[in-house]
């Protein structure tokens, strides 16, 4: 198994598509960081003013507390919603989809009848891939903000690193959504589909309303998106904590089970 993890290792690193996600993901947080410095900005907003826009009391408010920001803050602010998880369940699913159009899987599968370690070995992947996502949000947004001449309070590197972690492990049992769809369709598009929607949080949104009018739970707090985009800051209190770790647990023993199911059970 640690043989076929090193491989994919080996191969990822030598993926575009990877090197694409990670652009990507950069990019849009440079762009969430000048947007940020745009609207704090004091003489910006004068000068939206006095071109005939109307800037509240709330507006300037606002202006002074991103200026008053930590970085843990900061960070939250850009990286919270859970919108990098949209990319690391994208880039898992792609890179297990190129195993099946590729025939690698075949390779692999003949010479190593087992196809348990197949897909375990593809769960790790899944871990280093939202990890590397993880650390690469994090360390861009960390860095980006001094690039528009805001300057966040210092936090503590361990407050951060708790932060990185209660963050990567609903990423990582998200990334396994995209892994089990493609070991039981054989193709990138319904895992593409589900979690652009479900990262998005349309699916989310769409429970919620169902347990609201049907009198329901609220079910839609357990899914991978709402528990990534509700943590807290500077951290995430005992109940969340438990929360956290009981969905990412939950939905990655889900998608892992259901992930050597469809392998075991199907043709390659």
């Amino acid at each position: 198994m640690f043989d076929l993890l090193r491989m994919d290792l080996r191969r990822l690193f030598r993926t575009r598509s990877f090197y694409i996600i990670l652009g990507a993901m950069a990019a849009l947080l440079l762009a969430v960081a000048l947007l940020a410095a745009i609207v704090s900005d004091q003489k910006t907003l004068d000068a939206i003013q006095s071109q005939g826009a109307e800037i509240t009391l709330t507006d300037r408010q606002e202006a002074v507390r991103i200026r008053d920001m930590t970085q843990l803050e900061f960070l939250d602010e850009c990286i919270g919603s859970g919108s990098l998880m949209v990319l690391a369940g994208l880039g898992v699913t792609l890179f297990v989809n190129a195993d099946l159009s590729s025939g690698y899987i075949k390779n692999i599968c003949f010479a190593r009848p087992r196809r348990w370690e197949y897909v375990l070995s593809k769960i790790l992947l899944a871990g280093v891939y939202s990890g590397a996502i993880v650390i690469m949000g994090i360390l861009v947004s960390l860095i980006c903000p001094y690039l528009f001449g805001l300057h966040p309070v210092a936090s503590p590197i361990v407050r951060i690193l708790e932060y990185a972690f209660w963050n990567w492990l609903p990423y990582w049992a998200f990334s396994l959504m995209g892994l089990s769809l493609v070991m039981l369709t054989r193709s990138s598009v319904l895992g593409i589909v589900l979690t652009v929607m479900a990262g998005g949080g349309l699916i989310t949104q769409l429970l919620a309303m169902v347990c609201h009018m049907l009198h329901w739970p609220d079910l839609w707090q357990y899914l991978l998106s709402s528990v990534a985009s509700i943590q807290c800051v500077p951290m995430p209190d005992m109940k969340q904590i438990v929360m956290i770790l009981g969905c990412s647990i939950g939905w990655a023993v889900v998608y892992a089970a259901g992930s050597l199911i469809a392998m075991e059970k199907r043709d390659i």
